[in-house]
C-alpha cells in the first residue's frame, strides 16, 4: 500500500475563517498542526501573522463561521495563535478526511483561499474529499500529490519511537476531528510522559513532510 501526500487548493465563503482573512487582506492564518483540536472544548488552534489584531479580530466577529475566539498567546513580530470555535455554519474539510482515515497535515490561507496538505492511507481515499466539495460547491483543485511507501514500511527519516508514537496515535483516534484520544492517552499506551509523546509526534510529522517533500518530483503530479 503505498500512503499519500495532497496539497489542495479549496475555496468557498464559508470555509472557516474565510470572511476574516478577508476583512484582514493582509492577515496570514495556518494550522498549529501540534494543537489540533481540544476534545473537551472544540477548540481549534492557529498561527496568526497581522499588522492590525484589532481589525483581525473584528473580522473574527463579523464572520458567521466563527463563535468564542480567544487570543492565546503573541509576540512582538505580529504574531500570535489563536484559539477558535466553529459555528454550525461553517464548512470544515477535518471531519471528511477524518472519516477516510486521513490527517491534515497543514492548512494555510492564500487569499481568500485555503492551502492544506493531506495524508491519506491510498490515493483513492481522495475521492471523499472531492464528493464533499462537490456536494458543498467548494471550488477544488489538486495541486499535488506524493506517493511514498506506508507509514508501517518506511523509515522517512523516522526514529523508531516516532513511527510508533505516529502509528499509536493513528490507531487511537489522536488524529481525527474531534479527538476520540487524549494527548495523555496516547503517552500512556506509549508507556513515556505527555511531553515525550507531543515531542515524538511533533518531530515525526516534521520528518514525514520533509520526508514527503524531498521524494516528489519525480512522482509528484501536476
Amino acid at each position: 500500500m503505498a500512503d499519500i501526500k495532497a496539497v489542495v487548493r479549496v475555496k468557498h465563503p464559508d470555509i472557516v475563517l474565510t470572511k476574516t482573512v478577508a476583512h484582514d487582506r493582509g492577515s496570514r492564518v495556518k494550522s498549529v498542526s501540534e494543537a489540533g483540536t481540544d476534545p473537551t472544548s472544540g477548540k481549534f488552534f492557529y498561527h496568526i501573522e497581522s499588522s492590525d489584531f484589532s481589525r483581525f479580530e473584528d473580522g473574527l466577529r463579523k464572520d458567521n463561521t466563527v463563535g468564542e475566539f480567544e487570543r492565546v498567546i503573541e509576540t512582538r513580530d505580529e504574531k500570535a495563535i489563536y484559539s477558535f470555535e466553529y459555528t454550525d455554519q461553517a464548512k470544515i474539510l477535518s471531519p471528511v478526511i477524518s472519516t477516510a482515515n486521513g490527517v491534515i497535515l497543514d492548512m494555510e490561507n492564500e487569499g481568500s483561499a485555503w492551502i492544506i496538505t493531506v495524508w491519506m492511507p491510498e490515493r483513492t481515499d481522495l475521492a471523499h474529499l472531492w464528493d464533499y466539495a462537490e456536494q458543498n460547491g467548494i471550488d477544488i483543485e489538486l495541486l499535488r500529490v506524493n506517493e511514498y511507501a506506508s507509514l508501517g514500511s518506511t523509515d522517512a527519516g523516522l526514529t523508531d519511537s516516532q513511527r510508533e508514537a505516529l502509528l499509536v496515535a493513528f490507531e487511537t483516534g489522536y488524529f481525527e476531528e474531534p479527538r476520540n484520544a487524549t494527548l495523555s492517552e496516547v503517552a500512556a499506551d506509549l508507556g513515556i510522559s505527555q511531553p515525550a509523546a507531543s515531542g515524538l509526534l511533533r518531530r515525526g510529522i516534521k520528518r514525514l513532510i520533509v520526508s514527503s517533500m524531498m521524494e516528489g518530483d519525480e512522482s509528484t503530479d501536476e
